[in-house]
């Protein structure tokens, strides 16, 4: 049986990555929508949330996701694993906690088993990089990390609340800004925003059904 999958992020780049990243596989899964804050507008078996720029599995975004009709089940893909945030993501109703170092035909085997009513936790790997999926940036050779940090400096969050929102640390934010300041070549927290804005990280919005400033 293929699974109906709707994507949940508020980026575009994430979301039709995660989208490419999954169609090798159209005979298991097909993906009816690419969500941003929105309710999921179909019937899904599935509403897999990345949690790139935005809360994480234990915040009001998911609840609404449990909660919505239109949704059997949810699973969490991230690659924050502390023991406490697994639990109260699972506490909430999502029967997924997927890592996003799981390769696309693990990551396909686990939507099928969560789709199947199975509760499914990846092992956490630890710090092992992002195996598929896109991420804005990505080209210009920020890593995940450091894409996520400057696609939430661009949305005008200070470092605190980067370090709340992705569960890091303050000094971790900061190194990520520092490298990924190095590699985009800005000196500035403004400047930073400019270029974020020029290579697309900003919330947008996209279904595709039927179709497809304060620190430095």
């Amino acid at each position: 049986m293929v699974i109906r999958v709707a994507l949940v992020n508020d980026d575009e780049v994430v979301v039709r990555g995660l989208d490419a990243m999954l169609r090798s596989y159209s005979n298991r899964v097909e993906v009816v929508e690419l969500v941003a804050g929105k309710p999921v507008s179909q019937p899904v078996d599935v509403a897999l949330y990345d949690t790139f720029g935005m809360g994480q599995g234990n915040g009001d975004s998911v609840r609404r996701l449990v909660d919505d009709p239109q949704v059997r089940r949810v699973a969490v893909y991230t690659w924050n694993f502390q023991p406490w945030l697994t639990r109260e993501t699972l506490d909430s109703g999502v029967r997924g906690y997927l890592s996003k170092s799981l390769p696309a035909s693990r990551l396909v085997d686990a939507l099928a088993a969560i789709s199947a009513g199975q509760v499914v936790v990846s092992p956490s790997r630890g710090r092992s990089a992002l195996v598929g999926g896109d991420w804005p940036g990505r080209e210009e050779g920020l890593t995940a990390r450091e894409a996520e940090v400057i696609s939430l400096i661009t949305m005008g969050l200070t470092n605190q609340e980067i370090a709340d929102r992705t569960l890091l640390s303050l000094n971790s934010i900061k190194s990520y800004i520092r490298s990924a300041y190095r590699k985009i070549e800005v000196d500035s927290r403004s400047k930073a925003v400019l270029w974020g804005l020029a290579h697309g990280m900003r919330a947008d919005r996209v279904r595709i059904t039927g179709s497809p400033a304060r620190e430095g």
